[in-house]
C-alpha cells in the first residue's frame, strides 16, 4: 500500500523533458492540482483527495518563485509545508501542518521520517482529526480570493458504521454532491479560513430533503471539474457516473453539463451538455475571454463502464457521429458566433 499517487510535474514548454515526481505533496487519491501566489512570492499547491471520506490538503512552498520557468524553479515543489484541512462547525478552520515531529506525527506512531509521512499522507491527516469529506475533486481560485472545492458525492455520508452529518458535510446518501469555499484573510500561506457552502446540488423536484440541494437556477448533480475565468465566473462541470445516469435521484438530470456560476448572486446557469456517457473535465480559456477550451472524457461509456468490442458506438459515435463509428474523447474550442467574450 502507499506506493502510487504521488503529484507529477511536467514542463509543458519541454516535450523532451521526464515527469518529476513531487514526494513532498503527499500521496493520496489525488485528483487536480491548482496554483496560487503568497502575497511574498512563494507557491501554493490545493489539492483534493477523489474518495469518500477523505481530504482537502495544501502545500506552502519554502521558497520565493525565481523568475524565468520551470527550469529555473525546478525544486521549488521538493521543499515546504504539507496542510490538511481541518473544518468547524462555527464556519471557521484551520490547515494542520503535517510535519513530522509535530504533535502525534511521531516514529512512536508510525512515521520514521518525514519521507514515511508524506507516504502515509491520510494516516498521518486521520492522527490529526483532519474532516473527512465527501469526495473532494478539483479546486478553483478566484481573483476575490475564494478557494471553491467540488465535493463530488458521498452515498456512504451517514449509512451505519460510517462518518455522519455535519454543518460541513450536512447530507445524509449524498448522491448529489455540493461545492464548498474558503478564505484565508488575504493570505494563501494563512494557517485558519472562514468556510460556506457556495451551493448544493441537486433536484428540487424530488421528495428525499437531502436530494433537493439549494440551487438558484439551473438544476444539476455531481460537481466535478472546477475553473474560474477572468471575469470570475465559476464554470462547473459534471460527472454523474454512468451506472447512475436517468436512475434513482438522478432521474430527471440527463447526461453530464457545464454550467456557469455568478459568485455574487448565486445564480447558475446551463452552458452545454455533454455527448451520451461522457464526462464534461477541464477548461481554460484566452486571456481575451473569447475563446475556451474543455474536453469531453470517455463518450459512450456503458453503464457497465466496459463497451462491447462488437458494438463501440451503441451508447455514442460521437464526436464522428459516423455508423458504426467508435467515440472518442476530445478538446472542444467554443466561441460564441459575434466573437464576443465567452459567458455574456
Amino acid at each position: 500500500p502507499n506506493r502510487v499517487r504521488s503529484r507529477v510535474e511536467i514542463d509543458p514548454y519541454n516535450p523532451s523533458s521526464t515527469p518529476i515526481k513531487r514526494s513532498a505533496l503527499g500521496r493520496a487519491a489525488h485528483e487536480g492540482a491548482t496554483t496560487a501566489v503568497t502575497p511574498d512570492g512563494r507557491a501554493v499547491v490545493y489539492m483534493g483527495e477523489d474518495s469518500r471520506f477523505e481530504y482537502i490538503y495544501k502545500f506552502v512552498s519554502r521558497d520565493k518563485i525565481k523568475p524565468g520557468g520551470f527550469a529555473e524553479n525546478a525544486t521549488l515543489l521538493d521543499h515546504g509545508t504539507l496542510y490538511v484541512a481541518q473544518f468547524a462547525e462555527d464556519g471557521t478552520g484551520q490547515w494542520l501542518p503535517l510535519t513530522h515531529g509535530l504533535g502525534p506525527l511521531t516514529a512512536a506512531n508510525g512515521f520514521a521520517d518525514q519521507g514515511e509521512l508524506v507516504i502515509k499522507t491520510r494516516q498521518a491527516s486521520d492522527l490529526l482529526g483532519a474532516t473527512k469529506m465527501d469526495r473532494p475533486e478539483w479546486i478553483s481560485v478566484a481573483q476575490d480570493g475564494w478557494v471553491y472545492c467540488t465535493l463530488t458525492n458521498n452515498s456512504n455520508r451517514g449509512a451505519d458504521k460510517q462518518p455522519g452529518t455535519s454543518k460541513v458535510n450536512p447530507r445524509a446518501n449524498n448522491t448529489m454532491g455540493n461545492i464548498i469555499r474558503w478564505k484565508e484573510n488575504g493570505d494563501f500561506a494563512g494557517t485558519t479560513f472562514a468556510w460556506n457552502h457556495f451551493v448544493l446540488a441537486g433536484d428540487p423536484s424530488l421528495e428525499r430533503a437531502d436530494a433537493k440541494g439549494n440551487i438558484k437556477g439551473d438544476m444539476f448533480a455531481c460537481p466535478d471539474g472546477l475553473w474560474t475565468d477572468s471575469r470570475g465566473v465559476l464554470w462547473i462541470q459534471c460527472d454523474m457516473s454512468t451506472s447512475n445516469m436517468g436512475k434513482g435521484d438522478l432521474k430527471n438530470l440527463g447526461n453530464n453539463a457545464m454550467l456557469a456560476a455568478d459568485t455574487r448572486s448565486g445564480e447558475i446557469r446551463r452552458f452545454l451538455v455533454g455527448p451520451s456517457g461522457c464526462e464534461i473535465t477541464g477548461a481554460t480559456g484566452t486571456p481575451d475571454g473569447r475563446t475556451m477550451f474543455i474536453n469531453i472524457q470517455h463518450p459512450g461509456e456503458t453503464p457497465s463502464e466496459r463497451s462491447d468490442p462488437a458494438a463501440p458506438g451503441a451508447i455514442s459515435t460521437w464526436p464522428g457521429k459516423t455508423p458504426g463509428g467508435r467515440p472518442r474523447s476530445a478538446t472542444v474550442v467554443i466561441r460564441k458566433n459575434d466573437g464576443g467574450v465567452i459567458g455574456t
